[in-house]
This record gives C-alpha cells, sequence and structure tokens, in this order.
C-alpha cells in the first residue's frame, strides 16, 4: 500500500492524479499515524514554510511514526518540502529540526544579481550518479521548482541531482530506501512522470521480494 502523507500543505491532488495517472490503485491518503499501517512506501508531498509543515506533522503525531517506518526500510520518496524535513535542520524563519533522517541543514538561496528568489520555473536536471529512481531520464530533461529554501546535504554521496541557479544545488537525494527531489515531479510532465513510475517500479519490485 503506497501512502501519500496530508497534512494539510501539500500539493495533494495533483501529487495523487499524477499517480493515479501512472495506474496506483493500493493508495491511501494518511492524516494519523495508525494510517501509516500497512504502508509499504511513503510520499510525503509538500509546500510553504519549513518550521510550519513540522509543526503541523507534530500535531498530527506524525513525526516519529514516519522516522520509524523509514528506518524499518520503508521506501520514502519526499517532494520539494517533504525532501527538505529529511534534513537535521532549516533556517527558514527561525531555527528549526527536521526528521534528521540525513545529515546537513536547508537554507536560503544567496542574493546573486539576474536570480530572482524564490527560485520559480523549469531547471534542466544534473543526474550526478545511477540510480533506480533516475533510471531513462535523459540528460538535461525539465523540471519545475517553486521554492527559496536548498538543502546541503553533509555527505555528498547523498546527493543524486544537482541544478545550476546561480551556483549548482542540491535538487535531489537518494540514500538507500530514502529519496527526495526538490521539484515538483507531478508538475514536470515527461520527466517527472518517468521519475514517480521508477519510484513505483522500484517499490513494487521491493514488495514482492519480501
Amino acid at each position: 500500500m503506497l501512502a501519500v502523507v496530508d497534512y494539510g500543505a501539500g500539493n495533494l491532488r495533483s501529487v495523487v492524479h499524477a499517480l493515479s495517472h501512472l495506474g496506483v490503485e493500493s493508495l491511501r491518503i494518511v492524516k494519523q499515524p495508525h494510517e501509516l499501517k500497512g504502508a509499504t512506501r511513503i510520499i510525503l508531498p509538500g509546500v510553504g514554510a519549513f518550521g510550519a509543515g513540522m509543526e503541523k506533522l507534530r500535531e498530527q503525531r506524525l513525526i516519529q511514526p514516519i522516522k520509524d517506518a523509514v528506518c524499518l526500510g520503508i521506501p520514502y520518496l519526499g517532494i520539494c518540502l517533504g525532501m527538505q524535513f529529511l534534513f537535521e535542520t532549516s533556517d527558514e524563519m527561525g531555527e528549526h529540526a527536521g526528521f534528521g533522517l540525513l545529515p546537513g541543514r536547508v537554507t536560503r538561496f544567496p542574493e546573486r544579481p539576474g536570480l530572482k528568489v524564490p527560485h520559480m520555473g523549469w531547471n534542466a536536471l544534473n543526474v550526478t550518479r545511477a540510480s533506480p529512481l533516475v533510471e531513462a531520464l535523459e540528460a538535461g530533461q525539465y523540471a519545475y521548482f517553486v521554492h527559496s529554501y536548498y538543502c546541503i546535504p553533509t555527505n555528498p554521496d547523498d546527493v543524486l541531482i544537482t541544478v545550476d541557479y546561480g551556483a549548482p544545488f542540491c535538487a535531489g537525494v537518494a540514500h538507500e530506501n530514502i529519496y527526495g527531489v526538490q521539484f515538483h515531479p507531478e508538475k514536470s510532465q515527461r520527466a517527472g512522470l518517468r521519475l514517480l513510475a521508477n519510484f513505483l517500479a522500484m517499490t513494487e519490485s521491493l514488495e514482492a521480494a519480501v
């Protein structure tokens, strides 16, 4: 069963529509801890501010159950803010703790001449290494971004995708069963659907092996 976490601030409708387009049948919208029971894969989409998002997850008592599931090996895909939550801290509107599942931090884009913050629009993806998540993604394919803050992983081996916005930044991560993308695959047309399909295919094969 695929669990899609709903904490009231994610781009849920578009994500569910994309998953339905890909033929997902066993899908559950999760708002409470007990609804994660039986999940064999988790997608956490997100938009908005880091601190507010973490507070909402805390109010719904979902933080520890999500972390426990990931630590048990259940595949996790974080989208936009759902990727940022993976890290230890964010300095968005104060200092806020994240899941701490990956070492690193989240910070605001620096001001650079000619570059607007938030970073909004289409950018070419640079895949830095092989992973089932990015299989068959063509070099330089474009994805859609909307964000003012970006992730700085402590371990460079966790970086899967980079994007150049004045300077290269981490736009995707992969570490064992943990995956995250800063862009919105549900809004990224062909490239986004390919990435979601890869996550589904990868996790379906893991389910079959259990």
